[in-house]
């Protein structure tokens, strides 16, 4: 049995997903359910005996070492995070108490619980630990990408959590042994993508008429990574992954924000044309950057390839006409969403830009 934290969440639940279909081992699924967090990610597994949901907080340690007791996992998958820059600008506190504070708590349950395995159950176990591209901080347009031997530099306050979380897992397993294994992934996309983050915020403000807002010039450079992709890649650092070791988790796609939405305008020209005939471009609106909007983030991945032999499944191409015939196919999942606190955070966001 393995627990996973965070699994109601975008890459949670299709870790979770993607693990029962591949996986006759059982999930115990925790999550707070805050915002982000949606049992509709997991509909088509709720009647599934092998997948076990529990609406918990990663803070409550002795919830977490009684379930830790009662189910004896040999893995921790750790997803829970706060995870949108433009929130933790606006209120940074809930980053630092679900990221630093949810993480030290959990990894305190976690190390009494392995503390007290058997020998042969403590070497196998393992607490896997998914963290971000962010940590490492800005790259110039001609530097090389990051390597897993960058140093952290976080410019945002969710970056600087997800830093401190980083941090707080080295050191217990330098402390104290825990066999911890970290992740840094790029920006990921896909099916489950919460409409706050560009590209599925793209398609749905694209099909609602709305004006489609990038920051600044729109030359803000990321590795996009498909969230099925990210997912394999765990999976295979948690079976072969060095104890100890990072790995950087890419997708080998730097795209400027600028043309990923140029591309969903000519996919949805050319999936869900508009009535006007007119291209979807035209909705483009450029609004005032965010503060401290870092340039470039590339993700050098080599290392997971050289030594776990892991390759991402999709091109860009690829991955990005999936995810939007997925928001295509799946409106009634989009409105379900789109809550009044969605909606009331968007109009905070944008509606005072030019």
């Amino acid at each position: 049995m393995i627990f996973v934290t965070g699994g109601a969440g975008f890459v949670g639940a299709n870790f979770v997903l993607n693990w029962l279909k591949n996986s006759d081992e059982p999930v115990v699924n925790l999550d707070k359910l805050t915002y982000a967090g949606n049992l509709e990610n997991l509909s088509s597994i709720q009647d599934d005996p092998r997948h076990i949901f529990i609406q918990t907080d990663i803070r409550d340690g002795a919830l977490i070492s009684q379930l830790l007791a009662q189910h004896r996992p040999r893995a921790i998958i750790n997803f829970a995070a706060e995870s949108h820059v433009d929130r933790s600008i606006h209120g940074p506190e809930d980053f630092i108490q679900t990221n630093v504070v949810g993480t030290f708590r959990l990894l305190e349950s976690v190390r009494s619980y392995w503390n007290g395995l058997e020998l042969a159950d403590k070497s196998e176990f393992r607490f896997l630990h998914v963290s971000t591209d962010e940590v490492y901080g800005m790259l110039s347009s001609t530097a090389p990408a990051f390597t897993e031997d960058h140093n952290y530099e976080p410019n945002s306050p969710y970056s600087a959590s997800k830093a401190a979380s980083d941090h707080l897992v080295r050191a217990w397993h330098h402390t104290y042994g825990l066999p911890v294994l970290t992740t840094n992934c790029s920006n990921n996309y896909g099916p489950l993508h919460f409409p706050e983050k560009l590209i599925p915020l793209m398609i749905v403000n694209a099909l609602e008429g709305k004006p489609l807002p990038i920051y600044g010039d729109g030359m803000q450079v990321r590795d996009w990574l498909y969230v099925r992709d990210h997912c394999s890649a765990i999976r295979r650092v948690l079976d072969a992954g060095k104890v100890g070791e990072t790995y950087n988790v890419g997708g080998w796609n730097e795209k400027a924000n600028i043309d990923i939405v140029k591309t969903v305008c000519g996919l949805l020209d050319e999936m869900r044309p508009r009535a006007d005939g007119k291209s979807y471009v035209e909705q483009i609106s450029f609004v005032t950057d965010r503060p401290g909007h870092d340039r470039r983030y590339a993700i050098d991945a080599r290392k997971l390839e050289r030594e776990l032999g892991w390759t991402p499944a999709e091109t860009f191409e690829t991955g990005i006409r999936k995810t939007v015939q997925w928001y295509l196919d799946n409106p009634q999942w989009v409105a379900n969403v789109q809550s009044g606190s969605y909606r009331d955070w968007v109009q905070k966001q944008y509606a005072d830009q030019p």
